[in-house]
């Protein structure tokens, strides 16, 4: 059941959230020795894995209209596939809750041909991809030009994992920092690319002139802000970048949605940003059709 909304109330949407087949949620030690990241991340049992089902119910709870589904960054191009099928299928039966994004492995040969057969499924773009979990580098962009083609062809994003070069360790984070990935973005200056978890810090770098110029085409999601920032962060990339170029984005599972909104909302949102943060960057970004989630 979609959450009731006042008319003049703002489309909330979550720009980065996760959920897996059931056969993984229950057999996750099926999974951990066939992908080297999945176990760094899961071998863990207290760290949760969701379907579909319980993201919708997340969702109803937080008052969340939409939410769009990641795939998780496979280093094998068939549990990439399977992967894929179940979001595509998690969206029809869901179809105004939720879009997707394909999953693939960049530097496999297959990856361009997965994500087209993924858009025309309905995927609204690819991600989130992962250098050390996939075994690719920013810096050398050749590896990855074939996808970016196959994105720009047509005009969707790729969301990228980007890590800080400072601060403290946590399961995840990787080596994928903004001085790799602006290599990246220099080499697609017109790809549509979402950094997230802030990018890893870029949006501070963008006080450099040279640095925005490179970024020009790069969105921010705020995934898994609660292990990395204090939530003035929203505050400080907002006056350095715009309004149009900041998600809300969860990450969840790893965050509860309901929590993680109750905060952004305080985080001394403008009233003229709360729209564009809250929903309509993401609805722009991710070209969701009109009424998807409903305008009425």
């Amino acid at each position: 059941m979609q959450p009731a909304r006042h008319l003049s109330a703002p489309i909330v949407v979550d720009a980065h959230t996760h959920v897996f087949e059931p056969e993984v949620c229950s057999g996750r030690h099926v999974y951990v020795p066939r992908d080297r990241w999945f176990g760094h991340l899961y071998q863990d049992p207290r760290a949760v894995l969701v379907p579909v089902e319980e993201l919708i119910a997340s969702m109803d709870a937080a008052g969340i209209d939409h939410s769009i589904v990641c795939g998780f960054p496979w280093a094998d191009p068939g549990l990439c596939r399977a992967h894929n099928d179940y979001l595509n299928a998690s969206a029809g039966a869901f179809p105004t809750r939720i879009s997707w994004l394909a999953t693939v492995v960049p530097g496999d040969t297959s990856a361009a041909n997965e994500a087209a057969r993924c858009f025309d499924l309905g995927a609204v773009g690819v991600g989130e991809l992962n250098a050390d979990a996939q075994g690719f580098d920013f810096r050398e962009p050749r590896e990855l030009a074939a996808l970016a083609e196959a994105c720009q062809g047509r005009d969707l994003p790729i969301l990228f994992h980007v890590s800080e070069p400072v601060g403290h360790e946590y399961p995840g984070k990787g080596t994928a920092t903004p001085e790799k990935f602006v290599r990246f973005l220099a080499a697609f200056p017109d790809l549509r690319v979402v950094a997230a978890h802030w990018g890893g810090g870029l949006p501070f770098y963008e006080l450099m002139p040279e640095v925005a110029a490179l970024a020009r085409n790069v969105v921010y999601d705020s995934a898994a802000s609660t292990y990395l920032y204090r939530f003035e962060v929203f505050r400080a990339v907002l006056d350095t970048v715009g309004a149009e170029r900041v998600m809300m984005a969860s990450d969840y599972p790893v965050l509860r949605q309901k929590r993680f909104l109750r905060r952004v909302r305080a985080s001394g949102l403008r009233p003229e940003e709360t729209g564009p943060v809250l929903g309509g960057n993401a609805r722009r970004v991710f070209r969701l059709a009109k009424g998807r989630p409903a305008d009425d």
